[in-house]
């Protein structure tokens, strides 16, 4: 009697997949996908202009990127909450059109601090878009089908800010930075209204209570700790500011972790932990993510401040590579679902490694043909693995917890992504005034100029090493992954089960 029960609450809590048209509804949401990642790296390029028309320095424009980073990074904690109290189209609808007004206010601003509130309120509903959407393939695909799905949306993740510098670049070169924003709305209400017609919710509403203590801690810690990251690459890490800015952010995320240990509706449920190759694949996450950061910093800083090229020509360089990686990404999610994740997580890390090696000796007349080849093959070696490891990890969850699982997954890139950059500048620039130094005391030739950017040279090559060091840790841990099945939710079934007994 009480199977028969347990079996009807199950079934009854349980999307029926079949039902639900996954091509549009996958297609509405990639694109969304694809319009607000795509608008996170735009903006690195426009920065020398935008430095001249509002009159302003280098660090304070540089918050159009950084503040759109602290926001997302703020908000995707609570993004499982989002997901659980509303509709998958509430969601998606009003994070659109979030950044939709976000992109007005930006397109229409005649100053600095109107443009960085409309980069913040496009940060805010971008922030929800890649959790959500995450979500969405983990409800209505199985797990030996998840790989595929998520290919898919790796194309949006990773293919949007790659050609995001080159596509800026050109839009630089030819018009006004406004233009970048201009050209966006149109997609974006064309992305809400087809929405409007093929999004479906797909996901079960369980209208969880708000751990108000918890959207406190979490936006304090998060916060804290990517702004300190983040500035701790032009301030440096003995600067007051960054050290009190990580000290809040490490004690905030302490009292964040305990306070969702024992709430009974947590914010983030860091239970997920304890599922082996979630854990495994979350620390490889954060290795990925700061070896990727290496293609996409520290090349543009070498062609356009050591070699003097275009920032149109530095986002070319990178176009062979990203549109490799768009189109090899599908293709590494169908070999994920035949293969699992292990022998693509160990191949691609061998290939980036290697190529990465190649970075090691760069010289004021290095190739740009060689640059482009070893630049390509790293963004074919990354494309094997980044979404295969996400995938694994999440496969393992259960159906409960997949909201939190992704909410976390992109937390933690988050993170990763600023302690990478913060990291990355500090060896460049500790290592290029090394170097300068030694060149200095050993009367070097050529005048102070050659030798500063001789010196910025070296110190980018020495950058490169780290992240080398960073990639064979990934490549070690790679060949733990394992091939899971989706664990079941012992923990609803005891709450099912409680209840048909009390009843009884």
């Amino acid at each position: 009697m009480i199977l028969k029960g347990l079996s009807k609450l199950s079934n009854h809590s349980t999307i029926d997949s079949s039902s639900i048209k996954k091509g549009p509804l996958l297609f509405v949401m990639i694109l969304g996908a694809f319009i607000t990642v795509l608008n996170q790296t735009i903006m690195s390029v426009a920065t020398p202009e935008l430095m001249m028309d509002f009159d302003i320095a280098a660090s304070t424009a540089q918050w159009l990127t950084t503040g759109y980073m602290l926001v997302n990074g703020v908000l995707i904690p609570i993004t499982a909450f989002l997901i659980q109290r509303f509709t998958t189209r509430e969601l998606f609808q009003t994070s659109m059109i979030i950044f939709l007004v976000g992109t007005i206010v930006s397109a229409l601003a005649h100053n600095f601090d109107l443009l960085l509130i409309g980069r913040l309120i496009q940060a805010a509903g971008a922030g929800i878009i890649m959790p959500l959407l995450m979500t969405v393939v983990l409800t209505i695909f199985p797990p030996e089908k998840r790989g595929g799905a998520m290919g898919m949306v790796g194309f949006a993740i990773i293919f949007a800010p790659a050609i995001g510098p080159t596509l800026a670049g050109y839009v630089m070169e030819h018009y006004s930075w406004r233009t970048m924003f201009y050209g966006m709305i149109p997609f974006a209400v064309i992305i809400i209204a087809i929405a409007f017609i093929y999004l479906k919710n797909v996901s079960e509403r369980s209208y969880p209570k708000i751990d108000v203590w918890g959207v406190i801690l979490s936006t304090i810690g998060f916060g804290a700790i990517l702004y300190g990251f983040s500035s701790a690459g032009s301030k440096g890490w003995t600067s007051a500011e960054v050290l009190v800015s990580i000290t809040v952010g490490v004690v905030s995320l302490i009292l964040f972790t305990w306070r969702q240990l024992v709430s009974k509706s947590p914010l983030l449920d860091l239970r997920a932990f304890k599922y082996g190759m979630f854990s495994l694949t979350t620390a490889i996450n954060i290795v990925v993510t700061m070896v990727m950061y290496a293609d996409m910093m520290l090349l543009p800083l070498y062609l356009q401040n050591a070699r003097g090229y275009t920032a149109m020509e530095s986002g070319l360089l990178m176009l062979p590579g990203a549109l490799l990686m768009g189109f090899m990404m599908p293709i590494t999610g169908k070999l994920f679902d035949r293969f699992g994740a292990k022998w693509l997580s160990i191949i691609g890390m061998i290939i980036t490694i290697v190529t990465t090696i190649g970075f090691v000796n760069l010289t004021d007349s290095t190739s740009y043909t060689y640059l482009v080849l070893m630049s390509t093959g790293r963004r074919f070696g990354m494309a094997m693995f980044l979404m295969p490891i996400t995938t694994a990890g999440l496969n393992q969850l259960p159906a409960r917890l997949n909201a939190h699982g992704t909410a976390i997954s992109n937390t933690i890139k988050q993170v990763a992504g600023g302690l990478g950059t913060a990291l990355l500048v500090t060896v460049m620039t500790t290592s290029t005034k090394s170097h300068l130094t030694d060149m200095i005391a050993s009367g070097g030739s050529g005048s102070k100029d050659h030798m500063l950017i001789e010196a910025n040279i070296q110190g980018i090559n020495d950058a490169y090493l780290v992240i080398i060091g960073i990639g064979i840790i990934g490549l070690l841990l790679s060949f733990f992954i394992k091939r899971t099945e989706q664990a079941e939710d012992t923990e609803e079934v005891e709450v099912i089960l409680d209840r048909k007994l009390i009843t009884q």
